[in-house]
C-alpha cells in the first residue's frame, strides 16, 4: 500500500525558511513523477513543484527562485526547501506521486497524480 507522509510544516515569519519532507513507501520516488502542491483556505489546490523520473524539475512561477524540490532515492524521500517565505505561501502543503516516469501533462496538475500525502500546514506571518 502506497503511503506518503509529510513533515516539516510550521509557523515562520516572512523571509524565513522551512524544509518539508515526504517519506514514501511502496512507490519509488526516484523513478516516478513526484510533486508538491498547496491549498490555501477558499482556494483550489495548486501545483508548486514537480520532478519527473529523469530528475528534471519544474516550478510554479510564484515560487521560482525561492523553492527547491529534491529527492533522496536512498531514503525514498522528497523534500521541498522553501526560502524567502511570504504570507501568500500560507497553505496546507501536500506531496504526491504518480505511477508514471514521465509527465503526462505539465506535472503541476493534480489530476496527473495517483497518490497523496495527508498534508502539512505552513503559516507565514508578516
Amino acid at each position: 500500500q502506497v503511503q506518503l507522509v509529510e513533515s516539516g510544516g510550521g509557523s515562520v515569519q516572512a523571509g524565513g525558511s522551512l524544509r518539508l519532507s515526504c517519506a514514501a513507501t511502496a512507490v519509488t520516488v526516484g523513478n516516478s513523477v513526484v510533486g508538491w502542491f498547496r491549498q490555501a483556505p477558499g482556494k483550489e489546490r495548486e501545483g508548486v513543484a514537480t520532478i519527473n523520473g529523469f530528475g528534471t524539475t519544474k516550478y510554479a512561477d510564484s515560487v521560482k527562485g525561492r523553492f527547491t524540490a529534491s529527492r533522496d532515492s536512498a531514503k525514498n524521500t522528497l523534500y521541498l526547501q522553501m526560502s524567502n517565505l511570504k504570507p501568500e505561501d500560507t497553505a496546507v502543503y501536500y506531496c504526491a506521486a504518480s505511477s508514471f516516469q514521465r509527465w503526462r501533462t505539465s506535472g503541476l496538475f493534480a489530476d496527473e497524480y495517483d497518490y497523496w500525502g495527508q498534508g502539512t500546514q505552513v503559516a507565514v506571518s508578516s
